[in-house]
């Protein structure tokens, strides 16, 4: 096996990083995780996921853990309104018997990380590990963290998200900006703090589109909600707005005058006194990727090909690059581990493109002016 006797670091305890962890212990590699993170019971915040055939539950059944995901999926995460700036819906998924979304089963973030962790050996994830930087050491690196460790590994794989601190090493390509810019917010205890809204919701997701901005939240079996306020702006807009988003006022006169006429009810989200807002500017990187191999060092998931949440790929994607690279790294495909990579490198940069064109083709349909429209009737054809 190429990686037998190496120390290989994994930076970032995502759902890439962790499924890539246990992959490559099932064939007793030497492998820890770095997670920043300062201990397993950390909030977990974002979305649900929705684990596709062919990459997320593909990671899923080649790690030995599709009985575990099943046993925490939540069917109900899968059913979708779609309404307009009113709260009118359009279009109700719960009125189907038979979900065809279940095609694509959903799991909130918490509990898929917990199977994950549960999977690994003891001692396998290193908490309270920020990577400030590192230097090549030997044939491998020298990681130096924030807390003023520092450990030496013969292989270095970058899972640190979109805001990678180490693809630096590997590419200078910079992001491009989507044009789309969306406020996440995360309330907890939700059914106390936004009754209509948790109730509106029915377990599931409401996705409101009108005049090119888009609203959407989803409920969570801890009994949370994450919402994004989504909307076009230049990309200096946060810059340039001076708005304090630890100041809830100042969010809500934002959301007040950006998404003027929208029915009040949505103030809920902006009133209560357990809401968390971080804003997200949308990048992605070009499709055409291109860097210089290393025998020591490569990355998956957001760090490679970050792209914009609106087509429900990029965990997917991430995913699928966890069980790509156990394989190169653990069959004897190659005579090197330099040529393992580049072989992996190559298949990722192709599929993370695919993947980003669809996400901005969606992209570009649900920020147009009949976004409403378009969902309809691409939901209306899921439907029959």
């Amino acid at each position: 096996m190429l990686i037998q006797n190496k120390k290989i670091a994994i930076v970032g305890g995502g759902p890439a990083g962790l499924t890539l962890a246990r992959l490559l212990q099932m064939q007793n590699a030497d492998v820890k995780v770095y997670e920043r993170d300062f201990n397993p019971d950390v909030r977990v915040q974002g979305s649900t996921l929705d684990l596709h055939e062919g990459t997320g539950l593909e990671a899923m059944k080649r790690a030995g853990l599709l009985d575990e995901f099943y046993k925490h999926h939540r069917p109900v995460a899968s059913k979708m309104q779609l309404v307009d700036k009113w709260l009118n819906i359009k279009f109700d998924d719960h009125n189907f018997a038979e979900n065809t979304a279940e095609t694509r089963p959903e799991i909130d973030r918490a509990p898929l990380r917990g199977i994950l962790l549960n999977s690994l050996k003891s001692e396998t994830v290193v908490w309270d590990s920020h990577f400030v930087e590192m230097e090549r050491q030997d044939n491998g690196w020298l990681l130096h963290f924030k807390n003023g460790n520092s450990v030496y590994a013969d292989l270095v794989i970058a899972a640190d998200g979109a805001n990678s601190k180490i693809r630096p090493y590997i590419s200078d390509i910079k992001p491009i900006y989507s044009g789309i810019t969306l406020i996440e917010g995360n309330v907890y205890q939700a059914e106390k703090n936004t009754p209509n809204l948790f109730r509106f919701a029915r377990g599931g997701k409401v996705m409101a589109f009108d005049n090119e901005q888009f609203l959407g939240y989803g409920t969570k079996d801890d009994g949370s909600i994450m919402f994004v306020a989504c909307f076009k702006c230049p990309e200096d807009w946060l810059a340039k707005s001076d708005i304090d988003f630890k100041n809830k006022a100042q969010v809500l006169e934002f959301f007040k005058k950006e998404f003027a006429d929208w029915s009040e009810v949505w103030y809920e989200f902006f009133t209560n006194h357990d809401v968390h807002f971080t804003p997200r500017p949308q990048y992605y990187f070009p499709f055409s990727q291109i860097w210089e191999t290393q025998e020591n060092l490569t990355m998956i998931g957001d760090a490679a090909h970050r792209m914009p949440p609106f087509a429900g790929e990029g965990a997917n994607v991430a995913m699928q690059d966890s069980f790509e690279l156990a394989d190169v790294l653990t069959s004897n495909k190659f005579t090197d581990i330099k040529t393992a990579i580049a072989h992996f490198e190559k298949d990722m940069i192709a599929r993370g493109a695919a993947a980003t064109k669809d996400t901005l083709e969606n992209t570009e349909r649900m920020f147009s002016k009949t976004g409403l429209e378009q969902m309809i009737s691409f939901f209306n054809q899921v439907y029959p």
